[in-house]
């Protein structure tokens, strides 16, 4: 399993060994700040940490590019309120 973040597509996604789309988290971008509206992990691998990964690409990226996010999505939300350290790019 891999997580890229393809911003072209305003996503992290995530691909199994035989590079099928397994996942993504989106996200709709608006002047300095990303709204993350939508995280899918297909059924048989749920509960195994990858949307988490997911936010955590975006987050990542938002530090790099320097924005803001808006956590609508209600898993994004979630993880939000549990990880104190993404709050330095919580708008």
């Amino acid at each position: 399993m891999r997580v890229e973040f393809e911003k072209n597509r305003n996503r992290a996604a995530l691909y199994d060994e035989k590079d099928n789309l397994v996942g993504e988290s989106t996200f709709s971008p608006s002047d300095a700040k990303w709204i993350i509206d939508h995280t899918y992990v297909d059924e048989s691998l749920r509960g195994k940490g990858y949307a988490s990964k997911l936010v955590e690409k975006i987050v990542e990226n938002a530090r790099k590019e320097n924005v803001k996010i808006i956590p609508l999505c209600p898993y994004a939300k979630k993880e939000f309120e549990k990880k104190l350290e993404y709050n330095d790019v919580l708008f």
